[in-house]
């Protein structure tokens, strides 16, 4: 988190993990459509050989505080592939909040695991404990044959600290709910630590609200 007193904002870094073609960028794509036109930055990819990493700034969401300060949320994507690690520690770099995107087909496991693992591992090279950083994780590409069922995912999630959501990416649901549920978790980590509703006078509850306003979500893809 960074605060800037001259501009009157407070910057919050948010990023997507997870392996190659887990839908990372898919995600961030269906976010940047789905946000408002006067919410949104422009969506900026940085190549990299054989992959990409995608930038994606959503300009100031403006919400109601005392002193008036304004909230920017910046989400970004890594690479997936082995090859692009110290790129991805560089993105991980003063990050609030992790959405890490598994492939929910089950000849993916293995996959979902080595970065999983990777994810810790970089975030403890950083110096940011894993254990203490929002992490939420989307199971995503569930419209496709041989993925793990549902009571699967509920088993997991039973084992695991992180909240998880079901998506189809490339048709934009569970796209919103992931990040909602990460803004959610990640702001309320912040304020615990930082107490903002004192310093600012901004509203966690409030600050969720706005932010689900700003996106042009259809009610279809509510659920998880």
């Amino acid at each position: 988190m960074q605060v800037d007193f001259g501009a009157k904002e407070l910057t919050v870094k948010l990023v997507y993990y997870g392996p190659a073609l887990s839908g990372k960028t898919t995600n961030l794509r269906a976010i940047h459509w789905l946000a408002a036109s006067n919410t949104r930055g422009e969506l900026m990819t940085l190549e990299t050989q054989n992959d990409r990493t995608l930038f994606f700034d959503m300009l100031p969401i403006t919400v109601s505080s005392e002193s008036g300060l304004k909230v920017r949320l910046k989400l970004f994507t890594v690479p997936g592939q082995v090859m692009h690690n110290t790129t991805r520690r560089l993105v991980l770099q003063a990050a609030d909040g992790v959405a890490f995107v598994a492939d929910s087909q089950r000849s993916e496991d293995d996959a979902n695991r080595e970065s999983f693992a990777n994810l810790k591992e970089n975030l403890a090279e950083i110096g940011i404990d894993p254990e203490q950083i929002p992490i939420v994780i989307q199971f995503n590409k569930r419209d496709l044959e041989g993925i793990r069922t549902d009571e699967e995912l509920e088993a997991i999630s039973a084992q695991s600290r992180a909240t998880i959501y079901k998506a189809i990416a490339t048709r934009g649901y569970g796209v919103v709910q992931t990040l909602l549920g990460l803004v959610r978790e990640t702001w309320n980590n912040l304020e615990k630590e930082h107490e903002l509703e004192e310093k600012f006078g901004i509203n966690p509850t409030r600050l969720i609200t706005e932010v689900e306003s700003t996106l042009k979500h259809d009610p279809r893809q509510r659920g998880r």
